[in-house]
């Protein structure tokens, strides 16, 4: 009777390794699975950044390109004004000077 107590605990004690190596494998599996997924998950986090500070540095050029282009833009503008009234002025001399030649002429005639 002693040796088939033995003998029971000594099956169980199989029956219970098989079953706890088996768990053993499956837990492990897991746990390596999820490890892979958060290490995944980690990089995609750390390249999400990078794409967010990329389009921020974007956004931020294209701002200081788009204020540098108003500025030329106005400054074209204020040119062309500076322009247009120097013609006017040209032309207005010009218009002097050949009321000028007429009344030179009218006298000489």
């Amino acid at each position: 009777m002693e040796n088939g107590l033995l003998i029971l605990g000594l099956i169980g004690l199989l029956f219970l390794s098989m079953y706890g190596y088996a768990y053993g494998t499956v837990a492990l599996e897991k746990m390596r699975l999820k490890k892979q997924q958060q290490e995944i998950e980690r990089l995609e986090a750390i390249k999400k950044e990078e794409r967010l500070q990329r389009q921020k540095a974007r956004e931020e050029k294209l701002a200081k390109l788009k204020k540098r282009s108003d500025e030329i833009r106005l400054e074209l503008n204020r040119l062309e004004k500076v322009n247009l009234q120097r013609a006017t002025k040209d032309q207005k001399k010009v218009e002097k000077m050949k009321e000028r030649i007429e009344q030179k002429q009218q006298a000489a005639s």
